[in-house]
């Protein structure tokens, strides 16, 4: 096996940019399961179409656990998708890429996840709000604040892009023997 001081061995490509589209994929698909398990399962402050159909049946229960599937399955295919956009660009390569990219495309997915979902499901549709069983007057105040936590992580991911593709993370010349 070939080190890398030996000729034919990997030398890691500096200044490769991160792939940006597979971190905020991933980001999506995290901010789905974040919010399917600990929200809808864990904690059980709302299934998906709660408040279209209040847990107060079986027959209710059965069509939101249905569709916390059917929304637990498009968070997984986010990660697929994030997972081959990933692999399609490192495959064959040795890259050195930055920590901060990486943090700051998946807390870009998850902002956007949490705005998207906040804004539709809980504004526009109103399929659910995010804390259900507190008094119902408090409902637009957790709503606000999930939509105010994506917005941060939105805000924070893009800071933190910005960050990681600067020089401060390029490696010390003799890290790149």
């Amino acid at each position: 096996m070939a080190t890398r001081d030996q000729p034919g061995a990997p030398v890691p490509t500096e200044g490769a940019d991160f792939p940006v589209a597979a971190g905020v994929l991933f980001g999506l698909g995290l901010g789905g399961f974040f919010d399917g398990i600990v929200l809808h399962q864990v904690l059980q402050w709302h299934h998906m179409l709660s408040s279209w159909y209040p847990i107060t049946s079986i027959e209710n229960l059965e069509r939101n656990t249905l569709w916390d599937g059917i929304f637990h399955s498009a968070t997984y295919v986010f990660v697929v998708l994030g997972l081959f956009v990933l692999w399609r660009r490192a495959r064959g390569r040795h890259l050195r890429w930055s920590n901060r990219a990486l943090a700051g495309s998946l807390l870009v997915g998850w902002g956007l996840f949490n705005l998207v979902e906040g804004l539709i499901d809980h504004h526009w549709l109103g399929v659910h709000h995010v804390n259900e069983r507190v008094d119902r007057a408090h409902w637009l105040a957790w709503d606000l604040g999930f939509l105010a936590w994506g917005l941060a992580m939105l805000l924070g991911g893009l800071w933190l892009l910005r960050r990681g593709r600067g020089p401060a993370e390029a490696a010390p010349a003799a890290l790149r023997r």
